[in-house]
């Protein structure tokens, strides 16, 4: 397994080793020992997660929860292709307001692990993409947040035209992250 830190250092890129032969593939996408000695984090993941999008150009976004239900999220596609997003929403993170992307496809099997601090979201390059992930803490509406994917000061390059983006009514509520009243500290 190869873990790569993205340009914000605390979300990490990784790339399992896959074994292939005549009847397929083979290959290890968590291990808690590996993460720890490799990447420094030593994480219990308690949940995965499962979504199927139908169209090119859903958007996911961009969502964290609040302490004590913050979350870490280890994401991966399964079938397709999407642009994963992080984005540090720690007030007093020296990268406060940035983010790192990613490509994310079946083929290449890479993962994106997002820590928590971090809004996420993804949108789908494919159709019919297959996206699962791991979490660190349980659901919690009542602590669930979400920035606006569409903020123009993230200016975050979807990879696709925004007026044909497809979106739940929810994500096309979300206020900017200027005007977000629960962050992180």
């Amino acid at each position: 397994m190869n873990i790569q830190r993205l340009a914000i250092p605390d979300v990490l890129l990784i790339t399992p080793k896959k074994f292939g032969d005549h009847r397929g593939f083979f290959m290890e996408t968590f291990s808690r020992q590996t993460f720890k000695d490799l990447g420094g984090v030593d994480i219990d993941f308690v949940q995965d997660n499962h979504s199927r999008s139908a169209q090119v150009g859903t958007v996911r976004a961009l969502h964290y929860q609040l302490t004590p239900m913050a979350q870490a999220k280890l994401v991966r596609v399964v079938k397709g292709k999407v642009l994963d997003v992080a984005v540090d929403v720690r007030k007093s993170s020296p990268t406060f307001g940035r983010h790192v992307s990613a490509i994310l496809d079946a083929e290449q099997a890479q993962m994106m692990f997002v820590p928590t601090g971090f809004a996420h979201g993804f949108v789908t390059l494919e159709p019919d993409t297959e996206f699962v992930y791991k979490v660190s803490n349980y659901y919690s509406p009542l602590h669930e947040r979400g920035i606006a994917w569409n903020d123009p000061d993230l200016a975050i390059d979807w990879h696709i035209k925004l007026a044909e983006a497809t979106l739940s009514d929810r994500d096309t509520k979300h206020p900017r992250l200027k005007d977000a009243v629960d962050l992180y500290e």
